[in-house]
């Protein structure tokens, strides 16, 4: 695998996009990419966060894609001949569908060729792209039978049977950590990031800085449906743009027009009969948004 360094930790958070953003792209690409096959791979730029796979090409040309997956914030494409490609979009990673056909999609020109890193060219003519300008982003090889150091540790997906109130109050049991930092935790649950913990945990009525070992029962049960809500309102509105998201379509997510708690300091809060305001906050060196009046 040509991906996770030694010196990478997986267990935290990588920032925008997070699984809202993700799933909405891994869904744009879906009738495009699963069930097609690859006729021509090009990487036309190494130079990402860790250095491509070099049989990358040799992989994908001649492949079909048998299913398109996302774990966390990533997205896995499973080929037919075996084996797995995982990306990591970053923060300003981009995948591009472009067709020939009327009323396909065409590229926007101001998404510079130069940030082109891996392009793949379907048998149905379909040119999909992975653009990357920041090159944060990252595209390697899961061998078959192999797992990947990215994916070992995480946790639960927030809409996994599994992650359940009794799952979560074991995982917050005795921790003096607060809950947004637990909440970060990829080993805790996976895909959450910032914004999302922020609205859940405002919908919620907690603070964010509240220990997470202090949570009642019935707190903890109604937090794990406001995640859910906020990740399923989230990706109907296509994730949030706040600084290169795009859908694979080339629209922009809406979701930030939601934010009741997120990005808005020194602003009103926004539950009903609450004459707070939302304060922010850093904890572990991010930003955290709640309203000191009713999350508590």
């Amino acid at each position: 695998m040509a991906g996770a360094s030694a010196g990478h930790n997986a267990t935290k958070g990588t920032g925008l996009p997070e699984l809202p953003e993700v799933e909405t792209v891994r869904r744009g690409l879906l009738p495009h990419l699963e069930g097609a096959r690859i006729a021509r791979a090009e990487a036309r730029r190494p130079d990402l966060r860790w250095p491509l796979p070099p049989d990358l090409v040799q992989v994908l040309t001649g492949a079909r894609v048998t299913a398109l997956r996302r774990r966390s914030k990533y997205l896995l494409a499973d080929l037919d001949r075996g084996g797995t490609v995982l990306w990591h979009l970053g923060m300003s990673g981009r995948m591009l569908i472009e067709g020939q056909a009327p009323g396909d999609f065409h590229r926007d020109p101001a998404i510079l060729p130069r940030h082109d890193h891996v392009v793949l060219v379907t048998e149905a003519g379909t040119t999909i792209t992975f653009n990357d300008a920041r090159r944060f982003g990252m595209v390697d090889l899961i061998r078959e039978g192999q797992s990947h150091p990215l994916l070992d540790h995480l946790g639960p997906e927030p809409f996994d049977p599994g992650f359940d109130a009794t799952y979560l109050a074991a995982a917050f049991a005795g921790r003096r950590a607060p809950v947004k930092q637990i909440l970060l935790d990829q080993r805790i649950v996976a895909g959450l990031g910032n914004i999302y913990v922020s609205e859940a945990l405002f919908r919620a009525g907690i603070d964010p800085r509240r220990a997470a070992g202090r949570i009642g029962a019935a707190r903890i049960a109604a937090l794990v449906g406001h995640i859910r809500d906020v990740l399923t309102d989230a990706i109907a509105a296509g994730g949030s743009s706040l600084r290169d998201h795009r859908q694979a379509t080339g629209e922009l997510g809406y979701f930030q027009h939601s934010f009741r708690a997120y990005d808005r300091a020194g602003l009103p809060c926004l539950r009903e009969g609450c004459r707070g305001e939302v304060r922010r906050v850093v904890q572990s060196g991010r930003s955290s948004f709640y309203c000191p009046a009713c999350q508590r």
